[in-house]
């Protein structure tokens, strides 16, 4: 039986987990579908979840469709959560993009489809509640094509749409008199049926247009559109038929070397880990050693290890079995200790370089409304960063402070929220905060000898600016073989510590980093030697350059009723927005622009009120601006040596 890995995205509120419960009746899996409203659904397992209403965290389901096993990734549809869809994406074989036929195309589903088209993942898209008031058709098919994707292929009609008896009618590829623009469509990506449809037209049957489309839609060059309701199961049978004969099965070689990617992970009760990872290829077993990769901060591949305790696979439903993972399965992993999201089992092969979308630009610092418990807190934290990374959580030794990095503010409620529910532990939040970086203006070199310091080494490091967007470069001047590969290591990567924490105390990017000088004396010499010599050298070469702080700039999607555009466009106006389109569809204006994150947090807050409550807003980080006036300054932490007493002392040292 071959296997398929599907994911169900959208913007929050489109459907998504109510088009899984109608799946997972459709195949059998349930007797009961389940709501949303009542928390009674498969996937928002979260007490959490089903009092907010929303999905938090990725959940697996599994059913058969005609001997096909199809494994099933509900994911988050609040950007809050991006993260979260993004670690999905990366074991999807295709995905299902639900769209509202009332809503329309929303500011979070473009994002979406962009990120799905850049991946190359096959998609339908699923137009859900057409039986709800507003409702519809030809404008919605429209809106698809100009905001979506121009290949988009209506597969279903409507009729009666808006009313508790719409149906969704399939649509023939060939017949029907739409066989020539289908045949444009399909023609515009292969010229082989081209030719057929040129030679004999009437020769090209129902089928042949159908395995066209099959090869387009699996290479992504067409999406398929459906209408339904997943509230009344209407539209659902033809959509479960297009996933078995459209989305391309798993691929994998089982005898080859295994490589199985962490999207998820979770703890049972009595605190051990679970991972869940899709295998690419090869197998995974219980009671065998596995290898981890990941990278690190400096994009360092790390690696670990562990032993597997216990494979199990989805097989019906929520429910699983113990058994040997191969290609194109989905598992639950037991018995690694030290696995993080992010992780590749078994190879470093194809080991991400980097997300989809961009990190978080929030941050906040939590405290214990117990001061008791604030060792607890952090370690707590540490537990809640295996899950989801980019929380980033740091510690302030000096004031006994934690922060945590922020996509937005309902991020911030439910790490509050778990951290009540799991552990018992009250917090209050200071108020939530812009990440900003800093970027080197000029040129600067810093060099400690052997004999003018207090170390057995020699460090030369030269920093300047680099290409925009290419983070922190490093490069070697000097001879590599007069070095040990040891020291070598510890001076880059102290290197890219160090930066974590410029002059103003925001991190260093965008910058190329040269090692111009080393020596040692052998035996004495040790790599910890280069560690406490190589940020205080990069501290007098980053001193020398100068920075100058950015604050991020995020791409932003709204959509508002028309009669508010001219109260929004003002508030947009004092948070220093720059909108660039404004497009009115109807009683809806979309808004399109740009705006300094730090702006972000009051425009949601203030929405509700000045849009009837109506308003939808959508933003990801673009980039970087200089900010203007005295730059912002970061509270250090004493995780960097250069900030520390002992740089103080080093510098009168020399005098």
């Amino acid at each position: 039986m071959g296997s398929l890995n599907i994911g169900i995205v959208a913007h929050v509120d489109a459907g998504k987990t109510s088009l899984t419960e109608r799946l997972l009746h459709h195949t059998g899996v349930i007797d009961q579908i389940g709501s949303v409203d009542t928390g009674s659904t498969q996937t928002d397992s979260m007490e959490m979840e089903r009092r907010r209403g929303i999905t938090i965290r990725s959940a697996v389901v599994s059913f058969a469709i005609d001997g096909l096993q199809v494994n099933l990734i509900d994911t988050p549809g609040h950007p809050d959560f991006i993260a979260e869809v993004e670690r999905a994406l990366r074991v999807l074989d295709g995905a299902i993009l639900v769209v509202s036929s009332v809503e329309g195309v929303q500011a979070q589903t473009r994002i979406l489809m962009r990120t799905l088209d850049r991946l190359r993942i096959p998609v339908l898209i699923f137009a859900n509640k057409i039986d709800r008031v507003g409702a519809r058709y030809q404008d919605l098919l429209d809106s698809i094509g100009e905001k979506l994707t121009p290949r988009r292929l209506a597969m279903s009609a409507v009729t009666d749409p808006g009313t508790g008896r719409a149906r969704s009618l399939p649509l023939p590829l060939s017949g029907g008199g739409r066989g020539a623009s289908v045949a444009d469509l399909l023609a515009e990506e292969s010229d082989a049926f081209l030719e057929s449809y040129l030679g004999d037209a009437g020769h090209l049957t129902e089928r042949d247009y159908r395995a066209e489309l099959t090869r387009q839609v699996r290479q992504a060059l067409v999406v398929p559109v459906y209408f339904g309701s997943a509230v009344t199961g209407e539209g659902v049978g033809e959509l479960l038929r297009a996933v078995k004969e459209f989305l391309p099965p798993s691929a994998g070689d089982p005898s080859a070397r295994l490589r199985a990617s962490v999207f998820k992970i979770d703890w049972v009760p009595g605190g051990e880990k679970v991972a869940y990872a899709r295998v690419h290829s090869g197998r995974l077993a219980a009671r065998e050693p596995v290898g981890t990769y990941r990278r690190d901060r400096t994009g360092e591949v790390v690696e670990g290890n562990g032993k597997v305790t216990s494979v199990r696979v989805f097989a019906h439903g929520t429910t699983t079995r113990e058994t040997v993972a191969g290609p194109g399965d989905i598992a639950k992993v037991h018995g690694l200790a030290q696995v993080q999201v992010g992780d590749q089992l078994g190879s470093p092969e194809g080991l991400p370089t980097g997300g989809f979308f961009a990190p978080p630009s929030l941050e906040t610092v939590v405290r214990a409304a117990r001061p008791e418990q604030t060792v607890q807190l952090y370690q707590r934290l540490q537990r809640l960063a295996e899950e989801d990374p980019l929380i980033d959580v740091r510690r302030n030794e000096a004031e006994q402070s934690i922060s945590v990095a922020l996509y937005g503010e309902v991020q911030r409620e439910v790490i509050r929220d778990l951290l009540m529910d799991r552990y018992d532990i009250e917090v209050i939040f200071e108020e939530t905060t812009t990440v900003y970086v800093e970027k080197v203006v000029g040129i600067g070199r810093g060099l400690d000898v052997i004999g003018q310091n207090e170390f057995p080494a020699t460090v030369g490091l030269r920093i300047e600016p680099g290409p925009s967007g290419t983070g922190v470069r490093y490069l070697i001047e000097v001879e590599p073989g007069g070095l040990p590969a040891a020291f070598h290591k510890a001076i880059e990567e102290t290197v890219r510590q160090t930066l974590r924490q410029g002059l103003h105390g925001w991190e260093v990017v965008d910058c190329v980093v040269t090692l111009t000088d080393t020596a040692y004396f052998s035996p004495v010499t040790s790599a910890g030697d280069f560690r406490k010599l190589t940020p205080l050298v990069l501290m007098t070469a980053l001193r020398e350059a100068g920075t100058t702080v950015h604050e991020p700039v995020n791409q932003f999607d709204l959509e508002v009723p028309d009669d508010t555009v001219r109260a929004v466009m003002s508030r947009l106006a004092a948070a220093r927005a720059i909108v660039d389109q404004c497009e009115a569809r109807g009683p809806v204006s979309r808004l399109h622009g740009t705006i300094p994150a730090s702006s972000v947090h009051d425009i949601e807050r203030q929405l509700p009120g000045l849009s009837h409550g109506e308003g939808v807003f959508v933003s990801t980080l673009s980039g970087y601006r200089r900010t203007t006036g005295s730059p912002p300054t970061r509270r250090r932490t004493d995780g960097n040596p250069l900030h520390r007493k002992e740089y103080l002392t080093h510098v009168l040292k020399r005098g």
